[in-house]
């Protein structure tokens, strides 16, 4: 038997038991030492997380110098649906991660940068890593989202600067409230920012970054989230276990409980009843993790906020408006301030020790929430877009131009109302607005906002012309008009002839004294007469070849008087009833004018004419009767050689109010000769190379009466006049009174399209045009000179907005020269060479013979030359 073996036992146990010994003696003094010479090991661990963390905010540096930005500008219509938004967040969180491998994980991010500062109402940008631009540059919003390669952004350094930096509160499994698309998430953020004022340096912007939740965080928040719902599940189980067991006995010692076993004869058991405690139920996944329980479309966000101002007090008030904001997309989670209040003060983003990681953040783009942050893409919605359709935008002085006095690049729409309350001049540029209708009922203002324009218009020095049939607009205009600087520009063309010694201006349409080609004086004044008439090829086709052939033979006379320095022997319109029916005149006149005939021309004197019977000439000849018979039309149009010449105007920058006196048959016939001849002297201006031509602004007030007596004129105008640099502004009580031509014309091709209250009927087809928002009921229950319109500005369409008409007693009451009034009718009667009524109509009725004598002295001298012509041929 071998007695060395208990002994070997014991000798290795003693071993053993000294190696635990010096071990736990190691430990003790290896924990003595940590204890005595701690910050050894504290310094050790900080200098690596030192020189970890700057090897780690290089490389995000780096990384963060490669960012390119874009800018996303919506149009009007722009209107998205759940699944485009969906897909722009996709795209988002994908590009976050084109960046180098080495790049850390601070610097994987897109940034959604939402910013006012007064040259629009928000901008919308989008930055993140130049490797996800191809990817980002084509949105699923498709074209009604413009995308441009946007420049950085350059502020200048503002006074008051406040800071905030907004994390997510209340459940962290808990997602945000669920906003609907209309009306726009983002309309709590552009209200907040709608009083900004660019001039006292306001300036507001949100950056939303937005990166891929990292994997490894997420699953620890899961294990713990599981934890904790199974660690309260047990909680729950064992407190209803406690109230069961209480409950029991409670009853078994009661009288109640006593006295049923005593009746009952039922003795209890040796104890009370055995009680089974509720089992803790099992946690489900999905109940328990809430959003986190999937990894798909789950991203980190970082919501940092800054608001400047040089205004004291003014970028505080903008951060709690935002702040109210924020708040519409509060549910179970909301969006919170971070920091803490302490009576008066508050300690977060602008104080230390936050300030300087939000400056290194909000620089760099880094994205680093002290709380995760943890969204799905569908809680962003809102925010993954531009403003859509249903957003109301503001107007800023960025958007549509405050109106200037005296500057003629500006022209005056009228005052709009911001969000704020303040109440500012609007315009829109003289260069764009081409072409302006307004619409509305008689009394609504249409009329007051076209007159305020145009005295602001020749106040800055611009040309224009008033057509206005009831001449309610002068005397309602001359108290503003009355200056020094004006009153040799302004002219007056009133057919009205009030009072007890009217005057009368004068103008010959046939006359050749102002240098006019004279086959478009034939064809301006022949189209004047059919359009009034109705006349075409079809119903009237010798009616017009009389009418033109005569008006051939008139010109030519015209232009041999002019020729020979007698305009004052000029004929005039009325002298086609003598052509026609007189043929000692009818002789005179064709032999004088022989030679500046086509021969087409001449051929029809010599062949047609005399074989039509005298009834033939009746359809002519009634209208110049009619216009005959009228002391007024026969003064103004009797004169040789009339001082009314639109072309001048135009040319001098002259302000001619034109008041044709009515809507009769013949205030419809002298309205088409003024429109016909307005037309041709627009056209005239190809003569003139493009950059001299002056811009020129006829008004037409009530086109319904205008456009009875001259619609294709008046269509040719909206589709002609902006080559040539002339802009005519049209106002009517009811689109659909025009004629079809006219009224296509307007809406096709206008800059400004202005509706103020009326029928629901009359304003639809504005209303139309706007997409029915407004729709014809909020127009038609606007008030007294309030408008809707919709302008262009650089090239855009901006509203339909809400615009106040301008009163002319309160936007121009500086202007005002009440005194001066009289005088300006002077002047601007005499810049029309206006003459008394009686002496006018005498002079028309001797130039019969006036033009008579010069044929005769003509004739002589026509037929010499055509023999000395002859004899030369020989």
């Amino acid at each position: 038997m071998d007695t060395s073996a208990p002994y070997l036992t014991e000798q290795a146990d003693d071993t053993a038991a000294s190696q635990v010994l010096g071990l736990l003696a190691g430990l003790v003094n290896a924990a003595g030492w940590v204890i005595t010479y701690w910050y050894l090991p504290v310094a050790a661990a900080a200098a690596c997380w030192a020189v970890s963390e700057t090897v780690v905010r290089r490389l995000a540096r780096k990384a963060s110098a490669e960012r390119m930005a874009l800018e996303l500008v919506p149009s009007q219509h722009f209107d998205p649906g759940l699944e485009e938004i969906f897909r722009r967040g996709v795209q988002l969180a994908r590009a976050s991660t084109s960046m180098p491998w080495w790049a850390p994980r601070r610097s994987k991010a897109v940034q959604i940068r939402l910013r006012a500062d007064g040259s629009s109402p928000l901008r919308y940008r989008i930055e993140g890593p130049a490797g996800g631009e191809r990817l980002l540059s084509i949105t699923p919003f498709g074209p009604a989202v413009t995308v441009n390669r946007a420049r950085p952004l350059v502020d200048k350094p503002r006074e008051h600067v406040v800071r905030a930096e907004f994390v997510l509160r209340g459940k962290p499994t808990a997602p945000l409230r669920d906003v609907p698309l209309d009306p726009d998430p983002l309309q709590p953020l552009i209200d907040a920012v709608s009083d900004l004022r660019a001039e006292l340096g306001d300036l507001a912007e949100i950056r939303l970054d937005i990166q891929r939740a990292p994997k490894w965080a997420l699953r620890a928040r899961r294990l713990q989230l599981m934890s904790d719902a199974r660690r309260r599940e047990r909680r729950e189980a064992q407190r209803a276990a406690r109230w069961v067991r209480q409950d029991a006995g409670g009853i078994e010692d009661s009288l109640a409980w006593q006295l049923q076993q005593l009746v009952s004869g039922k003795q209890a058991g040796g104890g009370r009843r055995l009680v089974m405690p509720p089992v803790p139920r099992r946690v489900e996944p999905a109940e328990a993790l809430g959003k986190l329980a999937d990894d798909d479309h789950l991203v980190r966000v970082q919501l940092l906020v800054m608001c400047a101002s040089n205004t004291e007090g003014r970028s505080q008030a903008r951060l709690a408006q935002l702040q109210a904001a924020f708040d519409v997309f509060g549910g179970g989670s909301r969006w919170a301030m971070r920091g803490w209040r302490v009576g008066p003060w508050r300690f977060g983003a602008d104080r230390w020790p936050s300030r300087r990681g939000f400056e290194r953040r909000w620089t760099l783009g880094h994205c680093q929430p002290p709380r995760p942050n943890w969204v799905r893409l569908e809680e962003l919605t809102g925010l993954l877009k531009p403003p859509t359709v249903h957003c109301q935008l503001p107007l800023l002085a960025g958007d549509l131009p405050t109106f200037e006095f005296n500057n003629p690049t500006l022209l005056l729409q009228g005052i709009y109302r911001g969000p704020d309350g303040r109440r500012r001049l609007v315009a829109s540029y003289a260069k764009e607005t081409l072409f302006e209708v307004g619409v509305g009922k008689a009394g609504g203002g249409k009329t007051e906002r076209a007159l305020a324009q145009a005295i602001g218009w020749a106040h800055a020095g611009g040309g224009l012309m008033f057509v206005d049939p009831h001449r309610d607009s002068w005397p309602r205009a001359v108290p503003f008009l009355a200056h020094d600087a004006l009153m040799d520009r302004i002219a007056l063309i009133d057919l009205n002839a009030h009072g007890p010694a009217p005057q009368v201006s004068s103008w010959n349409p046939l006359g050749m004294h102002q240098g006019q080609v004279a086959h478009e004086v034939v064809e301006a004044t022949a189209d004047a007469f059919a359009s009034a008439l109705g006349w075409d090829d079809a119903s009237a086709p010798r009616a017009l070849t009389i009418l033109t052939a005569s008006l051939a033979v008139l010109v030519a006379v015209n232009e041999a008087a002019c020729q020979a320095g007698r305009p004052d022997d000029q004929a005039t319109v009325f002298h086609v009833r003598a052509l026609l029916t007189d043929s000692v005149f009818r002789a005179a006149a064709l032999a004088g004018v022989k030679g500046r005939l086509d021969e087409e021309t001449r051929s029809w004197w010599q062949t047609v004419f005399p074989t039509l019977p005298p009834d033939s000439f009746a359809v002519v000849l009634n209208p110049i009767a009619r216009l005959a018979a009228n002391p007024v039309t026969r003064a103004f149009l009797g004169q040789p050689a009339g001082r009314y010449n639109i072309r001048a105007a135009m040319d001098s920058k002259m302000i001619v109010w034109v008041c044709p006196g009515g809507n009769g048959p013949t205030d419809r016939l002298i309205t088409a000769l003024l429109a016909r001849d307005l037309l041709r002297a627009v056209r005239s201006r190809r003569d003139t190379p493009e950059a001299r031509r002056v811009p020129f602004r006829p008004y037409f007030d009530e086109l319904i009466t205008l456009t009875g007596a001259a619609a294709e004129t008046i269509a040719s105008m909206f589709e002609d006049f902006r080559k040539y640099k002339v802009h005519v502004h049209g106002m009517t009580q009811l689109l659909a009174r025009l004629p079809i031509p006219v009224r296509l014309s307007l809406v096709q091709n206008a800059s400004t399209l202005a509706s103020t209250a009326g029928s629901q009927s009359a304003i639809a087809p504005i209303t139309s045009e706007w997409g029915e928002s407004p729709g014809p009921d909020v127009v038609a229950a606007l008030d007294r000179f309030e408008h809707y319109m919709s302008l262009t500005v650089r090239g855009r369409r901006v509203g339909p907005v809400r615009i106040t008409g301008p009163h002319l007693d309160e936007v121009f009451a500086e202007y005002a020269r009440p005194r001066q009034a009289a005088a300006l009718e002077r002047a601007a009667r005499a810049t029309a060479g206006a003459a008394p009524l009686d002496q006018l109509t005498t002079r028309a009725t001797d130039q019969l013979g006036r033009v008579g004598a010069f044929l005769a002295q003509l004739a002589p001298t026509t037929a010499a030359a055509g023999r000395l012509q002859k004899k030369g041929y020989e």
